[in-house]
């Protein structure tokens, strides 16, 4: 028997609907990661992006635990001397909801040339609606 090798003609994308309320923050990343990058599909090939297309809503209703509403930390920096920014997980997810869920499942995808393709197809909205019906995605439990 030979190892199953999947040409990019075969791909084949389906669309994945998750309530980012149902699960904590972590936990949420890992499943999304998981569809971004195909890897529950058994034609799972490592150097083919095979991954599905994933819609995250409720983003401002994200949950986590412990004190990381006030704990967890963002920076960025100007590149100018201090010009280093720090907010708050409660900060932006007031400014931004999509920030905070795109950011936890950037650093779960592996950091090559796919990632960015991947993470384009995360697509994140802060209440319950989509713009996405006509894809008919399908819930993740």
């Amino acid at each position: 028997m030979k190892t199953y090798s999947q040409k990019a003609a075969e791909i084949n994308r389906e669309w994945w609907v998750i309530d980012a309320s149902t699960m904590p923050l972590g936990k949420l990343a890992v499943v999304i990661a998981d569809k971004l990058m195909g890897k529950s599909k058994v034609t799972f090939t490592p150097h083919i992006d095979n991954g599905d297309y994933v819609i995250v809503t409720n983003a401002k209703n994200l949950v986590v635990t412990g004190e990381k509403m006030t704990d967890k930390k963002y920076y960025r920096h100007s590149g100018f001397p201090g010009g280093l920014t720090e907010l708050k997980l409660e900060e932006v997810i007031e400014k931004n909801p999509a920030l905070a869920i795109e950011q936890a499942v950037k650093g779960m995808l592996p950091k090559n040339k796919l990632a960015a393709d991947r993470l384009a197809r995360l697509r994140v909205f802060a209440g319950s609606e989509h713009t996405h019906a006509a894809q008919n995605p399908k819930e993740i439990k």
